[in-house]
């Protein structure tokens, strides 16, 4: 009788997401540049003399031994698991031996995997029902925010904050628009100014918001959590929204919220505060944002992936517009 993960909630995860590869990942990088022919042959032989030797966390780690940690939950009656973490690797078997030793010595619950040898993993992961896709490689993440397959992220290296994260929940911090939510709003932002975009939000308040890329996993986090024992207030899944909106385009995310009957733990609507000062504070196992400029400070203190745009993004083609305004912009001297 086939295993029904339906009501699991599937985390799909790259070797070099879990763990830190980078020296590996580098040595390939670095001969690739200079003798295609010969880097995956070096690669291969490094990843063997070393396959023995111990693996350090990557920035994916907390999250997916807190994730695991929620089965402990689980009923004796209630065959299928509050949580699986499958390991979809684009190394072959072979040089993925050393990732599988690892996940062995340290004995984690992971029991699925998938090694491609070089082959785009982003399109195994309908067959092994993931909802979440965490990869450091930028052309799966893509592929699979394309597809709308499932949720994905770039993961950022991991934070440089020595501040340990709680084991007994898991923590989850996300943007809100193009994240939860779709793009649309913010275009009006991006285009017709602030101004334009908070008469426009209060004046919709009562329409709901259309789902982004992260909706479907918001509501799959929503049933994680009618799954564990308890009131949903007490819940060892804690769910926050760190969004730049705020009074009065704060309404229409609750209400959105409230239509989807999703509880979220916690929302922030800071108005062009640091978000970092806030995830600090709340400590989450991974947080979820689209602008580099809200990531690249947080992801020093909280494990952060980046939630890229569809290749036919509207909003993406905007960003990079304004993004290369602002460098044509720039005096020759801010160069020198």
């Amino acid at each position: 009788m086939p295993i029904d993960l339906t009501e699991t909630l599937v985390v799909g995860i790259s070797a070099t997401a879990l763990f830190d590869l980078s020296e590996a990942d580098e040595i390939f990088r670095e001969k690739n540049n200079t003798d295609p022919n010969t880097a995956i042959d070096e690669y291969r032989t490094y990843m063997l003399e070393h396959e023995d030797e111990p693996l350090n966390d990557g920035t994916a780690m907390p999250l997916v031994r807190s994730l695991l940690n929620l089965n402990t939950h689980k009923s004796p009656e209630d065959y299928a698991p509050i949580v699986e973490v499958v390991v979809i690797s684009r190394n072959s078997p072979e040089t993925g031996f050393r990732v599988l030793n690892e996940i062995r010595r340290r004995k984690l619950p992971i029991t699925r995997s998938a090694f491609t040898a070089g082959e785009a993993s982003s399109i195994y992961l309908d067959a092994f029902y993931v909802d979440l896709f965490l990869t450091t490689n930028e052309q799966d993440a893509q592929e699979v925010i394309d597809s709308g397959v499932c949720a994905s992220a770039l993961v950022k290296r991991p934070p440089q904050s020595e501040a340990s994260l709680n084991e007994d929940q898991v923590r989850f911090a996300f943007d809100a628009d193009a994240v939860l939510f779709s793009e649309d709003s913010e275009i009006v932002n991006q285009t017709d100014g602030l101004e334009e975009f908070w008469r426009s939000e209060n004046e919709k308040q009562d329409i709901p918001l259309q789902e982004g890329p992260y909706a479907n996993l918001l509501k799959k986090l929503s049933k994680v959590q009618e799954r564990l024992p308890g009131r949903i207030e007490y819940s060892p899944v804690k769910l926050a929204i760190m969004t730049a909106r705020n009074s009065p385009a704060e309404m229409r995310v609750i209400k959105t919220l409230r239509s989807w009957n999703v509880y979220i733990d916690q929302a922030f609507f800071l108005g062009g505060l640091e978000k970092s000062r806030f995830l600090k504070a709340f400590k989450p196992h991974i947080f979820f944002d689209d602008q580099d400029s809200h990531l690249d400070p947080a992801s020093t203190e909280v494990p952060s992936a980046k939630v890229l745009y569809p290749s036919n993004s509207i909003l993406n083609k905007i960003m990079q517009e304004k993004a290369k305004k602002k460098v044509d912009t720039v005096p020759d001297e801010a160069y020198n």
